[in-house]
């Protein structure tokens, strides 16, 4: 994992604190009941994502550190450690939901003292010794700004299980335009950089080492595939013809009875979809969203297309947008949800930001690749088994936290990420 060395002392604690305090923002709108809710195995309860990127700080840095380091509490580093062996024991992750204590004011005490420490380390250490752990505290930042993610992901989830349909936050936005019929943007391939190229900037270990990978010629959708374009998938039997669909796919809407995506319900004629800022008839204008690997190859099949590799999608990105612009709908907190593609302008549109982006990719170490060494190289290595990649954000992710090279991944079975789909082609257009 690489990462540049901030100015100074006081950036690193300025950064720190900016982090810190958009976790607890996230986390604001929230009762403490709401934060103690874990729905489902896939889901963490709210105070148990505040708690871990604690814990992360106060076990990789201050622990290692720290002069005369004692835990804030002893019993935390089991309840909170997530898939870390080499640090110790963990609690069941299925079972976070049952331990009502610490409570969410006790976790906002631990990040407290945490955060007091941390500041107090950063700003003892000379030029040299900052130097050595900038790359493990630029990893907490990253660290958390994945759960911060998450912590949306899951709180969703949590809160479409009531009745009430609570709302979290945010309001919807007014309807969007159709964003007309999709268009195509061509790629001619050939020998290309895939990865991150290492020295400054930010990487995860599993974006390295950077690689050549040949590619065809090939094309991208330039928008994600609509609402209203799933409806028509829908209505032409698309969760009831077992042609389009991957063999373990076409077990899961048989065994789980899939009909229509995530978060959807239809209520007397009427498709509704639940979203952080309610619950609202299904916008046709807007992309697609909560939908697993499985059916979005099962949309592209019955589309006569496919999925882009992760290749063919960080290829296309790196030569239209190596970085998210201010524009792109990352970290949204005004609907928190994906938004409309708007006008075509013959890029791509909705690379970064508004919903992860499935491809046909499993995940795999790219040639090369060497875990780090103790602890932190349990990160992502451990996890290239039964994943597929997704790329480009979504409207959860952290403005500064996306890039070209990232790799996201989850099982393909996975819904209640806030995953869509962007179509791909063989053939270059002439």
């Amino acid at each position: 994992m690489t990462s540049p060395v901030l100015e100074s002392a006081s950036g690193f604690i300025a950064r720190y604190d900016e982090l810190r305090a958009y976790t607890e923002s996230l986390a604001s709108p929230l009762s403490p009941e709401d934060q103690t809710v874990q729905s489902m195995a896939d889901v963490s309860p709210t105070k148990w994502h505040r708690a871990h990127v604690t814990w992360f700080f106060e076990t990789f840095l201050l622990a290692e550190h720290e002069q005369r380091f004692v835990p804030f509490q002893d019993k935390y580093w089991f309840l909170f450690n997530s898939y870390y062996e080499a640090v110790g024991p963990r609690y069941s992750r299925p079972l976070r939901g049952v331990i009502s204590r610490p409570g969410a004011h006790d976790v906002g005490r631990y990040r407290a003292n945490v955060d007091d420490r941390m500041r107090d380390l950063i700003a003892g250490l000379d030029e040299g010794a900052l130097s050595k752990i900038a790359p493990t505290i630029t990893l907490g930042f990253h660290h958390e700004q994945q759960h911060q993610e998450l912590l949306l992901m899951d709180i969703k989830h949590v809160l479409s299980l009531n009745p009430l349909e609570p709302v979290y936050a945010g309001r919807p936005r007014a309807a969007g335009s159709a964003p007309g019929p999709l268009g195509w943007v061509d790629f001619a391939g050939g020998l290309v950089e895939i990865g991150h190229p290492g020295g400054d900037g930010f990487c995860f270990d599993n974006e390295l080492p950077q690689h050549q990978e040949y590619l065809a010629p090939y094309r991208l959708a330039d928008r994600l595939i609509t609402n209203g374009e799933w409806l028509e998938f829908m209505a032409d039997g698309g969760y009831r013809r077992a042609e389009f669909w991957l063999s373990d796919g076409w077990g899961r809407v048989q065994s789980e009875g899939w009909q229509a995506p995530f978060y959807w319900q239809q209520v007397d004629g009427v498709w509704l979809e639940h979203t952080l800022h309610g619950t609202y008839p299904v916008d046709p204008a807007l992309p697609v969203c909560h939908v697993s690997h499985y059916e979005a190859d099962a949309y592209a099949a019955w589309a006569g297309k496919r999925l882009p590799t992760e290749a063919e999608w960080e290829h296309a990105a790196r030569l239209q947008d190596e970085t998210p612009s201010d524009t792109d709908n990352l970290g949204d907190k005004s609907a928190f949800h994906p938004r409309a593609a708007g006008e075509p302008d013959g890029s791509l549109r909705q690379l970064f930001g508004d919903c992860w982006e499935w491809t046909r990719s499993s995940y795999l170490p790219y040639p090369g690749f060497h875990a780090s060494e103790g602890a932190i190289g349990e990160y992502n290595g451990k996890f290239m088994s039964a994943q597929m990649v997704l790329r480009g954000g979504c409207a959860f992710t952290p403005p500064g936290h996306a890039r070209a090279s990232y790799r996201n991944f989850f099982p393909p079975g996975a819904r209640w990420a806030l995953s869509g789909v962007r179509l791909a082609d063989d053939n270059v257009a002439p």
